[in-house]
């Protein structure tokens, strides 16, 4: 105990080619090191009013409600569901991951009658099995994940969006891991409620969760809107319908906190809100399609280089996210021996999975601050070294050498 007082915790350099979380951009880090001011100070509240308007832009909606929970993605996640569904609505949630049965709990935590699309880890849902699940339950909300990182499958929306909004059901999406390396239009593909988090291709640590609100969604939230007793004034009308149930994930009363009469909800997460700003603004300084295309151009030199290394992808490559590719560890390697190699010997982190698919694949990232070409090739050398130590066959350079064709 008396070494620790003496010394600061100083992490390993590490180049982070997992799954996720991945290094941050050094201008995010800059930025979360600026002291901080009181939360109502008119310069921290003019910093929520310019980061609800940058994200307007990286999620591609007009949407007003456009802001952050203060919380990890998951947190995210809860906020929306639990806001949105009360105990007994009925939810469609189409499940090809690990990510897609987090969303099924959460529904059921929040006390909701969950129908699943249990379909084919490696595949991803089709717009008429949607219809057919949304004529036969009726529900009140479609909860889908886009990017499920488990599986690396990336879920078209496009389709699947505005038919839930003419048949007049919500959705909600799940963008954590897709958000930024993929396409993603809000208002286009009229999806009610998106949430997101900074560690994947925007560029930034976990701990902020950004959020978009459809006016619909902000309707159905707003039936149960409640202001706490110690805040309340004589002018506030309390909605008639059942209380959220939960006070820290109550978006009805984080919405109080991001507009005009700024009621007390939590201490903001200052630091964390001057990072989020600092993603949003290096994205769209980028501009979001150029951001995609970046993520698609490594993402595809990462599965080009496996591939040359005579690997086997895993999924349906035309569905796969542009920032995770998953790929089969070969017979006779251990998995787990080379991602240790990868990670002492090279200091690069690469990711396995879970469920079925842990120890059965590798999920390589290429997203955020390390979409970029020297992170691919030297994740791509160091792991054919990897290999080759032990003993798996290969034709030694040929995945660099493949990934630069990618790039030229």
């Amino acid at each position: 105990m008396s070494d620790y007082l003496h010394e600061s915790f100083l992490p390993p350099p590490r180049l982070l080619m997992g799954p996720g979380p991945i290094n941050c951009d050094p201008r995010v880090l800059r930025a979360m090191s600026y002291q901080l001011v009181g939360q109502f100070d008119p310069a921290m509240t003019r910093c929520m009013t310019e980061t609800m308007a940058l994200y307007r832009g990286v999620f591609k909606t007009k949407n007003p409600w456009t802001f952050i929970v203060d919380s990890t993605a998951r947190g995210g996640i809860e906020a929306a569901m639990v806001s949105l569904l009360n105990p007994g609505d009925k939810v469609v949630v189409p499940v090809f991951g690990r990510f897609g049965l987090l969303l099924k709990e959460i529904a059921e935590r929040c006390g909701a009658l969950v129908h699943t699309l249990d379909l084919e880890w490696g595949q991803v849902a089709q717009p008429e099995q949607i219809e057919a699940a949304i004529h036969r339950f009726n529900p009140k909300l479609v909860a889908l994940v886009q990017g499920d990182t488990s599986t690396t499958m990336c879920q078209p929306l496009a389709d699947i969006g505005p038919m839930c909004f003419d048949m007049g059901v919500l959705t909600y999406c799940d963008a954590t891991a897709s958000l930024g390396g993929n396409g993603f239009r809000t208002d286009e593909w009229k999806i009610s409620a998106v949430t997101a988090g900074l560690q994947k291709c925007l560029s930034g640590p976990s701990g902020s969760a950004p959020i978009t609100l459809s006016s619909q969604a902000v309707d159905e939230i707003n039936k149960r809107r409640h202001v706490e007793a110690g805040i309340k004034a004589a002018h506030h009308i309390e909605a008639t319908g059942s209380r959220i149930n939960s006070n820290y994930f109550d978006l009805a009363m984080i919405m109080d906190y991001w507009g005009e009469e700024r009621l007390n909800h939590h201490t903001e997460a200052t630091s964390m809100l001057y990072g989020a700003r600092e993603c949003a603004r290096i994205l769209l300084e980028e501009g979001v399609d150029n951001a995609v295309a970046r993520h698609k151009q490594n993402g595809d030199a990462l599965a080009a280089g496996l591939r040359a290394m005579g690997l086997t992808l895993y999924g349906d490559q035309s569905q796969r996210m542009n920032n995770v590719v998953g790929v089969y560890i070969p017979e006779h390697v251990n998995g787990d021996r080379v991602r240790q190699q990868m990670l002492e010997d090279f200091g690069i982190e690469i990711g396995t999975s879970f469920g079925p698919l842990h120890g059965v694949i590798w999920r390589i990232g290429t997203m955020g601050y390390n979409a970029r070409r020297s992170a691919v090739l030297q994740t791509l050398a160091s792991l054919e070294q990897c290999l080759l130590l032990n003993g798996l066959k290969l034709p030694a350079g040929a995945a660099v050498r493949q990934a630069l064709t990618v790039y030229q």
